[in-house]
């Protein structure tokens, strides 16, 4: 599968989930997820170390979610990882347009 292909899906799923109102319901699947871990915890913790290293003044939102989002998605536990991507694959077996893009309404 080509790039191109994998992006046009991408986006495709994207659409959909935001479409049928899927999308709202998985985010806050996730939510409820890491809520009941440490994760919202830690990356609390990683935070504000990170405002103490860099200085208050020095420091802006945008500079923080940079820094913050790439160890944000490397703690959501594994185990929450995989329930999220089983109901994003649920919710797309019963789409009858995404049966239609990827060839499975045959």
């Amino acid at each position: 599968m080509q790039a191109n292909d994998i992006a046009q899906k991408k986006s495709f799923i994207e659409a959909r989930l935001e479409q049928t109102g899927e999308k709202g319901k998985l985010e806050e699947f996730l939510r409820q997820q890491l809520a009941q871990g440490q994760w919202k915890e830690e990356m609390k913790k990683r935070c504000l170390e990170e405002i103490r290293q860099q200085g208050l003044e020095k420091i802006n939102l945008d500079t923080l979610v940079d820094k913050m989002l790439p160890q944000g998605r490397s703690l959501v536990p594994q185990e929450v990882k995989e329930k999220l991507l089983d109901k994003i694959k649920g919710v797309l077996e019963q789409d009858p347009e995404y049966k239609k893009l990827t060839g499975f309404d045959q």
